[in-house]
């Protein structure tokens, strides 16, 4: 299971065209939605076989691209991510550290938030996962 760019240990993961981090996607869509560009399954579609497999940190480092061509650059962004199993509140600070890493951005401009759902709907069941990303963006 791959989430902010850090393989974690676990019994499942994520079916997706590329590696199927699905924090680094809703970083990725909250950064693309701030500036109103669309989201990252316009900007790399699952129908292409360029992004088969793709490591979503290297997504992450072309919308920020597009973000700086626009004339941006991230402050801070924020990560809640609901997950039942596994635990990932042993990986949060190496997940914040790669995270800013890519983003260029100090560690302490990333937040990275674990919750579960306390057994209720399809996160709770360990059928899948919810993420929300809030970013904070300023003109250059």
């Amino acid at each position: 299971m791959w989430l902010c760019g850090l393989r974690i240990p676990s019994s499942v993961g994520f079916v997706a065209h590329s590696d199927g981090d699905v924090a680094i996607h809703a970083l990725c869509d909250a950064l693309l939605g701030a500036l109103a560009l669309g989201d990252i399954g316009h900007l790399f579609p699952d129908t292409s076989s360029e992004f088969a497999g793709i490591d979503s940190k290297i997504l992450l480092s072309r919308v920020l691209t597009l973000v700086r061509a626009e004339g941006w650059d991230l402050v801070n962004a924020d990560i809640t991510i609901a997950l039942q199993a596994p635990k990932i509140a042993p990986y949060v600070e190496e997940m914040r550290r790669i995270l800013a890493g890519v983003c260029g951005v100090a560690s302490d401009a990333v937040s990275v938030k674990a919750t579960t759902t306390e057994r209720l709907g399809f996160v709770g069941r360990g059928e899948g996962c919810e993420v929300w990303a809030v970013v904070l963006i300023e003109q250059k």
